[in-house]
């Protein structure tokens, strides 16, 4: 059996705890040697529970452990930035959650810290490891459903209750365009190939909730006349789903960047009226994200997805941000 990559996790958090970690360790090219949290008893306990072998009471002594290779950051947005560099530094590839960062000059000082530490950097958008995005594409591109006219992603969920939740303290990086709006702006760039002219939003900042924005209504203006209208939002009816209109006909996605047992990931295209259902495996995204993003750094190859990207859609976001704030058209060339 060729030797595994080993992997340090910095925190605790859910995402970590309930997809990521158990998604490394039913990998086929990793394992979960390590997890830090900011004291030793969380770190111990949680260690315990999922069946990792060392603790540490510090993020900063996880880094220190020589036998790590790859480190997965699921801190708070605020912390991306800093912890990746201290990673990368110390020598580690590093998987870190979405959104890279803040903003572009911080996802693009991140981008160069790794590059100059010999490190990858991965943006965990877990649902475009998916195949069956790659099936869509190839529907797109054979011209079945025509040329594309626009797009239409929704990613919203209700939390307005937990009003202690990382998600709503706004100097920390809250708020749903962060958390998951970027996910149908990074599937409209992902599926177009090409990047937007323009963004307009409209956003409700809620006072109860650090004046962080909780639904979100925007517009992203992209080359060739492509409207992709995005809502987004975490004090709302649950959706997740993108839709993609062409002159011939459609792909409607109903749980674009939410997959499991419960929420399939067949998709429909529908084509001059008629409908058929295009099967999607029942596949662990998350368990796909690793074993790629691993996979690029035993073979040294590039991964499939760059870390420029991330700069490119932090681009994206801040226009986004910008725009709900100064309630105006924000031009992106």
């Amino acid at each position: 059996m060729k030797q595994k990559l080993r992997w340090g996790v910095l925190g605790c958090a859910n995402i970590a705890i309930h997809s990521v970690i158990p998604a490394i360790k039913n990998s086929e090219t990793s394992v979960v040697l390590a997890i830090a949290s900011r004291g030793i008893e969380k770190a111990r306990s949680t260690a315990a529970d999922l069946g990792i072998e060392r603790a540490y009471g510090s993020y900063e002594a996880l880094l220190q452990d020589p036998e790590i290779n790859v480190v997965y950051i699921p801190l708070p947005n605020h912390l991306h930035k800093e912890w990746t560099i201290k990673a990368a530094k110390a020598g580690k590839h590093v998987l870190c959650e979405k959104p890279l960062a803040l903003n572009q000059e911080e996802a693009r000082e991140m981008v160069g810290a790794c590059k100059e530490a010999g490190v990858k950097l991965g943006e965990a958008f877990m649902y475009r490891y998916h195949p069956r995005y790659e099936r869509i594409k190839e529907i797109l591109k054979s011209g079945e459903i025509g040329t594309i006219c626009g797009l239409h992603g929704t990613f919203t969920f209700n939390n307005a209750t937990d009003k202690d939740n990382v998600r709503y303290r706004a100097e920390w990086g809250g708020g749903s365009i962060y958390d998951v709006g970027c996910y149908p702006i990074s599937a409209a760039r992902y599926l177009l190939e090409r990047e937007p002219e323009a963004v307009t939003v409209q956003t409700f900042f809620s006072p109860e909730h650090d004046h962080v924005d909780m639904m979100v209504s925007g517009l992203i203006e992209f080359p060739e006349n492509i409207g992709v209208t995005i809502m987004c939002g975490m004090w709302a009816h649950f959706q997740n789903t993108l839709q993609i209109v062409g002159t011939k006909g459609k792909i409607d996605i109903p749980n674009a960047f939410i997959v499991n047992s419960d929420l399939g990931g067949d998709f429909k295209v529908t084509v001059d009226g008629e409908t058929r259902t295009e099967p999607s495996k029942e596949l662990n995204q998350y368990t796909i994200q690793v074993d790629e993003f691993a996979q690029s750094i035993i073979d040294g190859t590039p991964p499939r997805f760059p870390s420029e990207d991330a700069i490119k859609n932090m681009k994206v976001i801040d226009a986004c941000l910008l725009s709900a704030k100064n309630k105006q058209r924000v031009l992106l060339t």
